[in-house]
């Protein structure tokens, strides 16, 4: 079964394959979580199964929303198929585009709706291995130090959001801590 997502085509929101949408670099609707407790951010190392990015780190968890759902329900609904996390409050925290190169000739160019939810320190985190192939909780100043040494081993959205819009998500007092 093919997955319709939300892209534009000749400026009008149409239901799009997924997988047509990346090869043809179409601007589409996103949806991207980081789950923070302290100052440590969760982040997901993709499967090896995913067709782009494998093996990859990215945040807490994306995806794009199916044609008819609403970007919260879709940041919720991914949070506990990706990662198993439920009852969090997730907070709206941006709007924002970018396009990337995602190795393949497959192209993201979404329009991401980015949300953050606070985690307490017994929070379960139940990786699905469909999807992930590892969590690690990593201390926000520590991920920008491995980002500007390894950047190849992040996916490009997680670098695009730790360079270009980390304070607009995380807030200038874990940004300037």
């Amino acid at each position: 079964m093919s997955i319709m997502i939300p892209a534009w085509v000749d400026g009008t929101l149409t239901p799009v394959e997924k997988l047509d949408a990346h090869k043809r670099g179409l601007r589409h609707k996103a949806v991207s979580v980081f789950v923070i407790r302290d100052v440590a951010v969760l982040l997901q190392q993709r499967a090896m199964e995913k067709y782009h990015t494998p093996g990859l780190w990215a945040n807490t968890c994306c995806t794009h929303p199916d044609w008819d759902e609403a970007p919260d329900a879709c940041a919720v609904r991914r949070l506990e198929e990706e990662v198993g996390i439920t009852g969090l409050q997730l907070e709206h925290r941006h709007h924002l585009e970018y396009r990337a190169e995602v190795g393949g000739g497959l192209i993201e160019h979404e329009v991401v709706e980015v949300y953050v939810g606070h985690a307490p320190a017994d929070l379960s985190v139940v990786p699905n291995p469909d999807e992930v192939m590892a969590v690690e909780w990593v201390d926000y100043h520590a991920l920008l130090e491995t980002l500007e040494r390894n950047p190849e081993r992040f996916t490009p959205w997680l670098r695009i959001y730790l360079t270009d819009h980390a304070e607009t998500i995380f807030g200038a007092d874990l940004v300037q801590a």
